[in-house]
């Protein structure tokens, strides 16, 4: 019987205009940390009402808008907490995304932005192998330029030695890629435990 109310309390919300939809809600983890920072983990309106009806999580924060439904009026969540704490994964999968976070989208070479792509410091003709150690973010005039040459050979240099990032690391990272749109009630969640300057 549950079930089928917390459907219904559902389709009841869900059936509301769609303007409703540009409000997203942060998500943060039991600790109060969001559960990502780069992308930052947000929920549709839907999935932050349904949550809070469910009890998984705790409100915060609150846009002005409501939703109704025929029984019930809520202000629609603009920050949640998890009321289970979710434990961060450990192993940082090896993707371009991850790889250009861990370079901070930036060229390893020039430094420029944008136009990227990725560069293996040892080239695979020479037998150069695709991991974290030897792959670095390069803009497409850098990576024509150095082709299959070494680094020495190239005229070039690495900003910094590519190494496989620890999970934290790439989170932190990621704070420093907030995305187009912040909503003011999300600032103090995604900067509370940032380092203070002296």
């Amino acid at each position: 019987m549950q079930d089928q109310a917390s459907t219904e309390f559902r389709h009841d919300f869900v059936r509301e205009p769609g303007n409703l939809k540009h409000n997203p809600a942060l998500v943060l983890n039991a600790d109060y940390r969001p559960l990502s920072y780069y992308p930052l983990s947000l929920w549709t309106w839907q999935e932050a009402v349904k949550a809070a009806f469910l009890d998984r999580v705790t409100i915060l924060s609150e846009y002005e808008d409501v939703v109704r439904s025929p029984t019930t009026e809520i202000k629609i969540p603009s920050v949640v907490v998890l009321k289970d704490y979710v434990h961060p994964q450990k192993k940082v999968a090896f993707t371009r995304f991850n790889l250009f976070l861990r370079d901070e989208f930036c060229c390893q070479y020039c430094g420029s932005r944008g136009d990227l792509t990725f560069d293996h410091v040892l080239p695979r003709a020479r037998g150069g192998i695709t991991s974290w150690e030897n792959v670095v973010a390069a803009c497409s005039k850098c990576n024509l330029s150095k082709g299959s040459k070494l680094l020495k050979q190239s005229g070039l240099s690495l900003r910094k030695p590519p190494r496989k990032p620890a999970s934290e690391q790439l989170r932190n990272m990621g704070r420093k890629f907030p995305p187009n749109h912040l909503h003011e009630s999300w600032i103090d969640f995604l900067y509370w435990d940032a380092e203070l300057q002296e």
